[in-house]
């Protein structure tokens, strides 16, 4: 059990080092996926170990016994933006695996307004309006391994290439690494995990467009716009955050069993999360997952607390509840997940769906205990 805590104390001593930049940066990719998780509160570090363990935390990934293929799409502010994940993965011996998934993020049909305004007077109609789309890619290659071949322990790593488009506008790729950590304990019943995102710092380098108002018509609005347009950065950095969770598996009966997870998120930068200075921010998740012999699957949890400010200047502790069901038979799972139960927090509720194929469905092989979750 030491290895968790030197990981925490080597990331907390990260943070001090690194300087002052952005505290929100590729965001897209702290949504997560899977439709379990969403409805465990993302609460999975310690205990995932099936193909989305290639988001989760890669150390879970030797875990898969047989080739998979994971799908997941959700809508979020109202079907505005959509969100799509597809994953593969296999095993390469009885030690590692190996997996690939590919996330998108995009808004489509947006209004090209630079051209909205003719004259004094008039209007371009939004029909004769051009549209584009913005869409945030992340593609990542994993890799897992026991650790000295020891099955109560593993590590994995993530290589992320991200690219992120915005029309004809603006576009950038970047590239990071995720590492990874998961054991457990000599009865089973205890899990841990970790995992360090962006451990390097990941960089995105952006390309504008330098006549973005060019086609603007001559009524002082392209010049009023360049003046109020603050410089564009060129680099974007993301820092590195740190997850770690712990989980106790509880046997009611042969039949029945509960998978219980607290994670605890931090990421090097002052943001809104509960717990929140100059250097770091805590935000705490807490999870449960009921399985009745591995075939259906009742969840809930609770996650990203938030200090919220209201409008008249009060501060309130925002947080998101969700719920979830699953179903497993002959190699094909099926998940369900409602995410922000009663509007808790800003954020809107979401139904999201996410399917995970198993090769055991074409070999005829029994699915019962082909992954742990």
């Amino acid at each position: 059990m030491r290895a968790p805590f030197i990981f925490l104390i080597a990331f907390f001593s990260l943070g001090q080092l690194i300087g002052q930049v952005r505290n929100y940066s590729n965001e897209f990719l702290a949504i997560g996926v899977d439709a379990a998780a969403f409805g465990k509160g993302n609460s999975v570090v310690a205990s995932t170990g099936n193909i989305n363990s290639i988001y989760w935390n890669p150390a879970g990934l030797n875990q898969i016994d047989n080739k998979q293929v994971a799908l997941m799409h959700a809508s979020y502010f109202g079907n505005i933006a959509n969100f799509d994940y597809l994953a593969f993965a296999t095993p390469l011996d009885d030690y590692s695996s190996i997996g690939i998934g590919a996330i998108r993020l995009g808004i489509d049909d947006i209004l090209d307004t630079r051209n909205l305004v003719i004259d004094d007077q008039n209007l371009t109609p939004f029909d004769e309006l051009k549209r584009f789309s913005t869409a945030d890619y992340g593609f990542l290659v994993s890799y897992s391994r026991k650790a000295f071949n020891n099955d109560n322990f593993s590590y994995g790593v993530s290589a992320k290439v991200i690219r992120r488009v915005i029309g004809d506008f603006a576009s950038s790729w970047g590239f990071g690494l995720d590492v990874g950590i998961q054991g457990n304990s000599k009865d089973g019943k205890w899990k841990y995990g970790a995992i360090a995102r962006d451990i390097t710092t990941t960089y995105n380098s952006w390309q504008v467009e330098d006549n973005i108002f060019a086609n603007q018509p001559d009524t002082g609005v392209r010049e009023r716009l360049l003046e109020e347009q603050e410089a564009v950065e060129d680099t974007e950095i993301t820092l590195p955050s740190l997850q770690v969770g712990l989980a106790r598996d509880i046997e009611f009966t042969r039949d029945f069993v509960m998978n219980l997870e607290t994670n605890v998120n931090v990421r090097f930068a002052q943001t809104n999360d509960i717990i929140s200075n100059g250097n770091f921010s805590i935000s705490p998740s807490l999870g449960f997952e009921l399985n009745y012999q591995k075939i259906a699957y009742l969840r809930g949890g609770v996650n990203n607390f938030q200090n919220e400010r209201q409008f008249d200047d009060s501060e309130r502790t925002a947080f998101q509840p969700s719920f979830g069901l699953g179903f497993s038979y002959r190699g094909i799972t099926v998940d369900y997940a409602l995410t922000d139960i009663g509007d808790q927090s800003i954020a809107l509720a979401s139904n999201i769906f996410s399917i995970i194929i198993d090769w055991s469905l074409f070999d005829g092989k029994s699915t019962a205990a082909y992954s742990r979750r």
